[in-house]
C-alpha cells in the first residue's frame, strides 16, 4: 500500500511540475494578452459552430494550460472542456502564413481566419495586407513550413 502511495505521489508532482512547464511555455511563446487571454477574448468553439469570429463574454471563460478563453455560452465552453486542443488556434494563435514563410511571431486579426482540417487557423489583416489571401495561394508548402517553424518555439 505504501509503494502505491508513493507512485501515486511521484505521479501527481510529475503532472504538476509539466503543468508548470506547458503554462510557462505558452506565456512565453503564445499570442496572449498580459492576462493570458488568448485570441484576443474571441470565443475559439464559435469559429467552427458558427462558422465566424464571435467575441466571448467576460463572464463566461475558462482556464486551460495556464491560458485563458472566452465563450458566447456555456455550451461552448463545455463543449472546449471536452477537447481544447480541437478548438486552439494554431501555432499558438499567431499568424499562420507569417509562421510558414518566416518562421515569425506576427499579431493577427481574430476575424481573419480559416478552418483547415478541423484545425482553426488565424492571420494578421491590416493595411491592405490581408495574408489569408497569401496563404491560400501556396497553402499546402507554406503549412508544411509552419509546422516546422513552430516547432521550434514549441518543441
Amino acid at each position: 500500500m505504501k509503494k502505491q502511495i508513493g507512485i501515486l505521489l511521484f505521479l501527481f508532482l510529475i503532472s504538476g511540475h509539466g503543468f508548470g512547464q506547458t503554462a510557462e511555455v505558452r506565456k512565453q511563446q503564445f499570442n496572449l494578452e498580459k492576462s493570458s487571454l488568448a485570441i484576443q477574448g474571441y470565443d475559439p468553439v464559435a469559429y467552427f459552430t458558427s462558422h465566424k469570429a464571435l467575441e466571448g463574454k467576460k463572464e463566461i471563460t475558462t482556464m486551460y494550460n495556464g491560458t485563458t478563453y472566452r465563450f458566447i455560452s456555456q455550451q461552448n465552453r463545455e463543449e472546449f472542456a471536452k477537447n481544447p486542443a480541437r478548438y486552439e488556434p494554431q501555432y499558438g494563435g499567431w499568424c499562420a502564413y507569417a509562421m510558414g514563410k518566416q518562421g515569425e511571431k506576427v499579431e493577427v486579426d481574430p476575424e481573419t481566419f480559416k478552418i483547415l482540417d478541423g484545425k482553426l487557423f488565424l492571420f494578421y489583416n491590416k493595411y491592405f495586407n490581408n495574408t489569408l489571401k497569401s496563404w491560400n495561394q501556396d497553402e499546402s508548402r507554406l503549412k508544411g513550413r509552419a509546422d516546422q517553424n513552430w516547432a521550434r518555439f514549441v518543441p
